[in-house]
């Protein structure tokens, strides 16, 4: 493990204070026997975010002229680390805060489990961004698990969070192969991005990590969960079930996904859930639909 590059990728899009408090957490992490460079994706913000981001020492700041979503901005930091000489890629949202020694988990493991080209932590909801806040007992925040990895349910061609909503009670505490890891927080082994490719930016947001894990697993590498590993994630709110912006690329993305990847009779079904979104869907679910058939991907018709 001497001597591994490790790149940090955050992506931003006009939410500076999330991100200096995200690269403050960074800052306190162990390094052992690794050398850690910080890069800082701006996604196109307004907010003032590039020059409050030229003040700060030792990170890479690289500017995009326009917001290219999740998948293609991250992918211009991870082309940077790769042209640098990275080993490895973790990527993170930029409303986490680190536990000090998740990163040492993380590459431990990735040292240890060869054949694993993604892995991922225990995330936890950072206190007072849970989900179902009225139902937990005083001492239960930020102990309240948002993922211990994920699964794909092939039969509704979904991916959900293992553990979502629960209390820890060490019920994922077993090193385990898993189906796909979070783009909240992921170690990519660069070796593999070389074999497998980035995030497809066709997807823009949403689902795109899922693939990758699944595109991964077609080229042979395994994706694993190391819970020693452990962060805390300030989960958004605005793009819950039903919001505009879930319904169009969560809609389209799945059928992207799942014509792709799923069985044959899933995607039969997938095409039973069009027709209906087509005649009675929400007005963001049928523009999604149409998108995906028309091959209008990447942002598509969302403004």
């Amino acid at each position: 493990m001497t001597n591994r590059r490790v790149f940090v990728i955050i992506l931003n899009w006009n939410r500076k204070e999330d991100t200096v408090e995200c690269l403050k957490s960074i800052r306190k992490l162990q390094i052992t026997n690794y050398k850690l460079q910080i890069l800082v994706v701006d996604n196109g913000s307004t907010d003032g975010s590039v020059d409050a981001f030229r003040k700060i020492k030792d990170v890479v700041l690289i500017e995009n002229k326009k917001n290219l979503g999740f998948a293609e901005g991250n992918n211009v930091g991870i082309k940077h680390a790769i042209k640098n000489g990275a080993d490895y890629v973790l990527v993170l949202n930029n409303d986490t805060i680190l536990d000090k020694d998740m990163l040492v988990q993380l590459i431990k493991a990735a040292e240890k489990y060869r054949d694993g080209g993604v892995f991922c932590p225990k995330i936890y909801f950072a206190k007072g961004f849970e989900f179902h806040k009225g139902k937990y007992k005083k001492s239960d925040p930020g102990k309240v698990i948002w993922a211990a990895g994920g699964q794909i349910d092939w039969d509704n061609v979904y991916g959900t969070n293992r553990g979502v909503d629960e209390v820890d009670h060490g019920q994922y505490e077993r090193v385990e192969k898993i189906d796909f890891a979070s783009g909240a927080c992921v170690l990519y082994r660069v070796d593999a991005l070389k074999r497998a490719g980035l995030f497809n930016d066709s997807y823009f947001m949403y689902i795109e990590d899922l693939e990758l894990s699944t595109r991964m697993a077609k080229k042979g590498w395994k994706t694993y969960y190391i819970p020693k590993a452990v962060l805390w994630h300030k989960v958004a709110q605005s793009s819950a079930i039903g919001s505009s912006l879930n319904d169009y690329f969560i809609t389209r993305n799945r059928m992207l996904f799942g014509m792709k990847y799923a069985p044959l009779r899933a995607r039969f079904a997938l095409l039973r859930e069009a027709l209906k979104f087509l005649l009675y869907g929400r007005n963001w679910q049928r523009i999604g639909v149409i998108d995906y058939i028309t091959g209008n991907l990447w942002k598509g018709s969302w403004k």
